[in-house]
């Protein structure tokens, strides 16, 4: 943004200094060559004055030659020609007049204004001596136009100089304020980004800049702030629930041990079932405090190998296919690149994903899981030949206790999903062709500059769902 400010009021400025410096250079030169003619044509006039009261009056030629002697100390070159066109009187100089100056006295002595040329550097002028349309003579002078180029060069030097000047006011003045609109924008925006990779206590410096800019950052402090409270107001709830639960549930179970411990028939039945219902209990308990755990997580993410995680937990859940019977396998299209995911969550996302298919997939199935490189994302699936899900089923997996035709607790895909969305990625569900069901994952690439470096999150503990 300061480029751009920077860059859009150079523009400007520029623009507005050609708009208004070339003109007046330009008119400011106009007017010297204006005054510059002007001056050579009343010198001109002067002589032929001189030359009038000799020409036309037959009074001596004192008058003119001193005006030629002045005319030649000023440096010009002055010629007096008389009604027939014969040089009468001139200056040293006059010869280098040429032809032009022939062709001036001509057009003056038949009566007409001629536009005087300029000739090698010279200025010509001509005036009639006497009446216009009856003229007595004429006279010539030539002035060299270095005067004239010496005072046009200074315009537009001054003008340039003014223009830099400007530009280099403009730049200073365009950098400070872009300096100031954008210095306390780009660190309000650091702030914003630390704090949504999970760093709560972070606040943004209210130092000067424009007031508006101010005030929002006092108001992402109050955000951060209210957040901050409310996020581990959540953490102190979860604790507490989590230690409240436990220890009464595993101090039940305990007792129920050891009641089914000597226990015989009907009674060992019943005690039986009832440690299943604890057991039951217990695995919900941990499914509502994982689901809230992720809900609540802003991770730090790092780069995650897919490729190499998929890898390892195939060999990890092997044995435990094996002794159902169900085949597990890993499909690679080639090495594929980074992903952007907080420290741990692909683990516990296929964890999850590959306990449910296992509790689903009959004797003799198989789970694959594949990788491909997308557009902007990695795709993982997981897919499987077991019974699949229903369409109505699969409209509210994602949702806590959503899949009616859940086994377990019906909470691991909501762990899944949440996790997955948390890291800014998607998680659908598809049919698996043939038969069966495929959990579809699109997960963000890792970049260079990517989203932060950080500490890993507590695992979340694996739920089995179908």
């Amino acid at each position: 943004m300061k480029r751009r400010i920077t860059w859009t009021l150079l523009v400007l400025t520029s623009v507005l200094l050609l708009l208004a410096v070339v003109p007046l250079a330009v008119s400011l030169t106009a007017r010297e060559r204006v005054a510059y003619r002007d001056g050579q044509r009343a010198a001109t006039r002067v002589i032929a004055a001189a030359a009038e009261e000799h020409l036309s009056d037959g009074k001596p030629p004192t008058a003119m030659r001193r005006e030629l002697d002045a005319a030649a100390r000023a440096g010009d070159c002055a010629a007096v020609y008389d009604r027939s066109g014969r040089l009468v009187a001139s200056t040293p100089c006059a010869a280098a007049q040429g032809e032009e100056a022939a062709e001036l006295v001509k057009d003056v002595l038949a009566g007409h204004e001629p536009e005087p040329p300029e000739n090698e550097g010279r200025l010509l002028a001509a005036e009639p001596a006497g009446e216009v349309h009856r003229p007595g003579g004429a006279v010539v002078l030539a002035r060299s136009a270095d005067p004239l180029d010496a005072r046009v060069a200074a315009i537009w030097g001054w003008s340039a100089a003014i223009g830099a000047a400007g530009a280099a006011a403009a730049t200073l003045l365009s950098v400070r304020l872009a300096g100031w609109v954008g210095r306390p924008l780009s660190t309000l925006d650091a702030s914003a980004r630390r704090l949504g990779e999970g760093a709560l206590d972070e606040r943004a410096d209210v130092g000067p800049g424009p007031p508006e800019v101010s005030r929002l950052a006092a108001t992402f402090n109050t955000m951060a702030a209210r957040m901050e409270a409310l996020v581990h107001g959540h953490r102190a709830v979860i604790a507490d629930v989590s230690h409240q639960l436990r220890t009464p549930l595993t101090a039940l179970r305990l007792r129920l041990d050891v009641l089914a411990a000597g226990a015989e028939g009907e009674t060992a039945a019943e005690l039986g079932a009832a440690q299943e219902e604890i057991a039951r209990l217990s695995r919900l308990v941990d499914g509502m405090l994982a689901v809230a755990r992720a809900e609540q997580t802003t991770p730090r993410r790092t780069a995650v190998r897919v490729d190499e995680v998929v890898a390892e937990r195939v060999a990890a859940w092997s044995p435990v296919g094996e002794e159902r019977g169900v085949r597990l396998s890993a499909v690679s299209a080639g090495r594929a690149p980074a992903v952007a995911l907080g420290a741990g969550h692909l683990e516990q996302i296929l964890d999850n994903l590959i306990a449910n298919a296992v509790d689903a997939v009959p004797e003799g199935g198989s789970i694959t899981l594949d990788q491909e490189r997308t557009r902007n994302a990695v795709r993982v699936c997981v897919r499987d030949d077991g019974p699949g899900m229903s369409d109505e089923a699969k409209a509210v997996a994602f949702r806590r206790f959503g899949n009616p035709e859940a086994r377990g607790a019906g909470l691991g895909l909501a762990i899944v999903h949440r996790l997955v969305t948390v890291n800014g990625g998607t998680a659908r569900l598809e049919d698996t062709p043939g038969g069966g069901l495929t959990v579809v994952l699109d997960l963000p690439l890792w970049a260079e500059s990517g989203p932060g470096r950080g500490r890993a999150e507590r695992s979340l503990p694996v739920l089995k769902e179908t």
